[in-house]
């Protein structure tokens, strides 16, 4: 488009430019270009923190390889999906780049794990051939299975996203998609390619993981703790409910919003004015507020209209005006200054009377409207039979609405003001001239309307001749009443002797939703969060309003949009939940353990909450993305830990050692001695989600959103999971231990006997 605009300069007439007010092509751009630096740094931070945690660069290699390949696939499916490169499709990558190499990690710990105890049992023996390629597979054997669950556990965790509908669907699908094609190609990826490339890469010099002493001090860490926990399991499981139930308190002061405020770069100036306005008068006033807005020194560009084109798609009265302002470079930006600080000092600079300021970043005011057709975040529509019932109910909210903490402005809109010419025909009067209702009608249409006579051609071009009265006499009532008619007999009379011409009150516009006629108020909320706030304005409402019988009052904008993500949220995250449940079962075949998995979810959500009232964020539709995420890798690390758990106790009861000490001591082997692989998957996650977390640029708004919940949950999941979940497989085994154990004792005596 540029490109033709461009082209277009040559043609034009002497004087006349063509001029850009609104560009999104920037905004694109800055934010494609941030998402894509992101994902670099995160490359580059996953490989480092795998090689420094394994102290070997060949397996470190094998862990990220699979990381391009993987992101190779999904923007394989994007192109065929046509599924563009934006904010939410690249952040979907973003977030998942951690979770890709999880599996990965784990595999390749293990196999190292497993080259360390065969080298313990076969001294001054070179591992190769058949027998290095055995302890490979035994490796990724022992752990693959419940990895690629524990993956696709991860990947059905957005089953949620995807039954998102309307604007919050279209939001949230692109990285909902592009989430799923990276885990699925890790999952893939991890069963088949990693194992082949760890038999041909994983050789010859191996560190012990004492060797490495970051291991050595995670080890010594965690093992004291441990032991504590051990041996007071029940006061453990105490202090997780305690810890559970204190995040409550959080909870209840985390605002709700539908979608954080994305900074678009530029701003919309939309101001309500009341109705009955004039051109003139809508001409001067957009001057004023356009010389106001130019005084702000970050200003590059005012440009204003009011009224709508010759359109039918744009409803827009003449007492609407729509601003568009670009702001100059943030390097030409007083020092200091922000984006908020800016609407709060134009919204203090451009104070006009009559006019009820709404400042709205342009693209999210464009899918408001479309969606709900309100322009400010929350919209009151009321709704019945009688415009002035109707206009009376919207004027006591708006009086009511304006005393709510955080409400910088409301208006209702004004259903009578428009001024009308009316023309009551005489019938008597007519008749006696001898005329009927259409004579006087078609003398009045075509004297005021106008009339096509004719037509003109222009070269290629053909244009309609209209013939009315010229403006003087059409804006005069007095010079109306004096049109002149001739009547059919050649009677020469005027308009007043047939007729009644008043200027009446009425509604400047009408509006209906559902068959039915509605007024609307407009609310601009600052400083404040849009769940509480609205919540107050219903209970004011509610308490102070009387809304006649076969009226109704429905709150509709931002608001609606979260509501209805909500609702579909309470509905679609158990079923979720009871899936991922299904798959837990038929990872461990057992019962409790699927249960005490999805038991620890709620635990790491705890961090989640905790860093999101800290850092002040309130919880929108893109937190719950994060907290969905979040489940499904928490869910990950507690398989990985009772995997480990498990697999240590069979060994001791394989070997005969079932007492309450083989039990502790198998608890040890399977905690402390994998400490190593949950750190790491950890670590891989944090070290994803850091480069977003605490990044800038176009774009980051929401993803800091996303990514807070996951960072905060992944550093209570693991330490809540390194410790519940002993203590918890603890008392779980107790009882059958015994019962082994006096099934051993009943055996022996019987077989002695």
């Amino acid at each position: 488009m540029k490109a033709k605009l461009e082209s277009l300069r040559s043609s034009l007439p002497k004087g006349v430019e063509i001029v850009p007010v609104y560009d999104r092509s920037g905004l694109i751009e800055r934010a494609v270009d941030n998402l894509t630096h992101k994902l670099i740094e995160e490359f580059i931070v996953v490989a480092l923190v795998c090689f420094v945690f394994l102290f070997h660069l060949r397996s470190a290699f094998v862990a990220i390889v699979s990381l391009p390949l993987g992101i190779l696939s999904a923007f394989i499916v994007m192109r065929y999906q046509g599924v563009n490169a934006n904010i939410m499709s690249l952040g979907g990558i973003a977030i998942a780049i951690g979770a890709m190499v999880d599996a990965a990690v784990v595999m390749i710990e293990n196999a190292h794990k497993r080259i360390e105890h065969w080298k313990h049992d076969h001294p001054n023996q070179r591992l190769e051939g058949e027998a290095h390629w055995r302890v490979i597979g035994d490796a990724a054997a022992e752990v693959g299975p419940a990895l690629f669950f524990s993956l696709l556990i991860i990947t059905l965790s957005f089953i949620p996203v995807f039954t998102l509908e309307a604007q919050e669907g279209r939001l949230f699908s692109p990285l909902a998609f592009t989430k799923t094609y990276s885990m699925a190609a890790a999952a893939g990826l991890a069963v088949t390619l990693i194992p082949v490339l760890m038999g041909y890469l994983i050789r010859g010099r191996i560190p012990n993981e004492t060797a490495n002493p970051l291991n050595r001090l995670l080890i010594g860490a965690y093992r004291p703790l441990l032991d504590a926990v051990l041996r007071a399991p029940k006061a453990t499981l105490a202090v997780a409910a305690l810890v559970l139930v204190a995040s409550l308190w959080p909870l209840q002061h985390i605002g709700g919003e539908f979608m954080p405020p994305l900074d678009e770069g530029d701003l919309l100036y939309m101001p309500s004015a009341l109705p009955g306005l004039s051109a003139g008068k809508a001409s001067e006033l957009l001057q004023q507020t356009d010389r106001l807005i130019k005084t702000v020194p970050e200003v590059a560009s005012v440009f204003g209209k009011a009224g709508r084109a010759e359109s039918a798609t744009d409803p827009a009265p003449m007492e609407m005006f729509e601003t568009t302002i670009q702001f100059k470079p943030r390097e030409q930006w007083r020092p200091g200054m922000t984006q908020d600080k800016l609407v709060e000092e134009l919204d203090r600079i451009v104070q006009v009377p009559g006019l009820a300021n709404i400042w709205v970043p342009p693209i999210r005011n464009r899918i408001d409207m479309l969606a709900t057709g309100i322009k400010s975040p929350v919209g009151v529509k009321v709704a019945g039979t009688n415009l002035a019932e109707i206009e009376r109910v919207a004027a006591q909210i708006e009086r009511v609405v304006k005393d709510v903490p955080g409400v910088s402005s409301a208006l209702a809109e004004r259903l009578t003001g428009g001024r009308y010419i009316d023309v009551q025909i005489d019938r008597d009067a007519a008749a006696r001239f001898g005329m009927n209702i259409s004579d006087v009608q078609s003398v009045v249409s075509s004297a005021i309307g106008g009339e096509n006579v004719g037509e003109t051609v222009e070269g290629l071009a053909r244009f309609p001749i209209n013939v009315r009265y010229p403006r003087e006499i059409r804006d005069s009532v007095e010079r109306i009443r004096q049109l002149p008619i001739v009547t059919g007999r050649g009677a020469r009379i005027v308009l007043s002797d047939v007729a009644r011409v008043t200027v009446v009150d009425g509604p400047p516009m009408l509006k209906s939703e559902n068959a039915r006629l509605s007024g609307w108020v407009y609310v601009d909320i600052r400083g404040r969060d849009l769940s509480s706030a609205v919540h107050d304005m219903q209970r004011a409402v509610a308490e102070q309003v009387r809304v006649p019988p076969g009226y109704s009052v429905s709150w509709s904008g931002q608001f609606e949009f979260l509501e209805r993500a909500t609702a579909k949220l309470k509905v679609v995250v158990p079923f979720t939940l009871l899936i991922i449940f299904v798959l837990l079962y038929l990872t461990f075949k057992r019962f409790d353990e699927a249960l005490l998995i999805m038991a620890t979810v709620p635990f790491a959500l705890v961090g989640g909450i905790w860093l999101l009232y800290l850092l002040g964020y309130n919880l929108s539709v893109a937190g719950a993305v994060g907290f969905i995420a979040l489940a499904g890798v928490s869910a990950e690390i507690g398989v990985i830990m009772l995997l480990y758990l498990k697999n240590a106790w069979n060994e001791h009861i394989d070997q005969g050692k079932t007492g309450t000490a083989d039990l502790l001591d198998a608890i040890r082997a399977g905690t402390v001695l994998r400490v190593r692989p949950i750190a790491m998957t950890v670590a891989v996650i944090l070290a994803g989600l850091f480069p977003i977390m605490w990044g800038t640029g176009t774009g980051s708004e929401v993803m800091q959103r996303i990514a807070a919940p996951m960072v905060g949950g992944m550093i209570t999941a693991p330490l809540l999971s390194m410790f519940v979940i002993p203590a918890a497989y603890l008392l779980m085994r107790r009882p059958r231990e015994r019962e082994a154990s006096g099934f051993a004792f009943w055996r022996t005596r019987h077989g002695a006997a």
